[in-house]
């Protein structure tokens, strides 16, 4: 489902999420919100064509969250808050999800790799972009989603090697902290993707300086552990880690 996913050949990767719905336990909320979403990047007569229904599966996604001891999957709840919009009469259809999701499974790092799977993401993200921008009447989502089009943007720039415009669609994001309604986790993933530029350059302090803000900073947000295990990594190979260990004893 991922390799189609990267390579954006949507009708194989719904295929394969359509059989991780219908035969894997693991989580069925991620499965049917990965299912809708790929099918979201489809034409909509192909998706009526195949006889699935997005809206419907959308909002399936809540009910199917688990709990284990006690505690939700942070994914699903990311998928189940995502998917809350189709719950209402007049559902607004989310931008990009299925490439949002792939970057939630950190999957741009692999694509990153591949200029023409980048290219190809770019694209899809120009469009995506105009078709906000040529709304005649925006959403309540509206700035949200052209937040996460942005950071996908930049991450695609970043990969490019065209870190000033990377940039410039970081810092729109957090720009608009204040303004972002919906997605919580868009201005602290925002600052950490920012914070890579500035590693990338070679600028190790800014980076560091940006990374700790968002540790210090930023809290309960959607996915918040996940981010710290990419911070820790990143500050990891900036050499700001070294081994506490004990004072050693020499016996008397």
């Amino acid at each position: 489902m991922w390799a189609y996913s990267f390579e954006q050949n949507w009708r194989e990767a719904y295929r394969y999420a359509d059989l991780l719905c219908k035969e894997s336990k693991w989580s069925q909320a991620v499965y049917t919100f990965l299912k809708a979403a790929i099918l979201s990047m489809l034409p909509k007569e192909d998706v009526e064509k195949m006889g699935e229904n997005v809206v419907e599966l959308f909002r399936q996604v809540d009910g199917l969250k688990m709990r284990i001891a006690g505690k939700s999957i942070p994914t699903e709840k990311f998928a189940a808050k995502k998917a809350d919009r189709y719950n209402s009469s007049n559902p607004v259809e989310l931008v990009v999800p299925a490439l949002e999701m792939i970057y939630v499974w950190n999957g741009f790092t692999v694509v990153g790799k591949r200029p023409e799977l980048t290219e190809g993401f770019l694209t899809s993200l120009k469009t995506a972009e105009q078709k906000l921008n040529d709304s005649k009447t925006p959403s309540e989502y509206h700035l949200d989603d052209q937040c996460v089009v942005q950071l996908l943007k930049g991450l695609c720039l970043r990969e490019l090697g065209q870190l000033d415009q990377a940039e410039l669609c970081f810092k729109h994001v957090i720009s608009g902290e204040k303004e972002i309604k919906f997605n919580n986790y868009l201005v602290p993933y925002t600052m950490y993707e920012l914070g890579l530029v500035h590693k990338q350059r070679g600028d190790f302090d800014k980076a560091i300086e940006i990374m700790e803000n968002i540790k210090t900073n930023y809290k309960d947000y959607n996915m918040e552990s996940r981010l710290h295990f990419r911070i820790h990594a990143a500050l990891n190979t900036m050499g700001t880690f070294t081994a506490k260990l004990p004072p050693s004893r020499t016996p008397a």
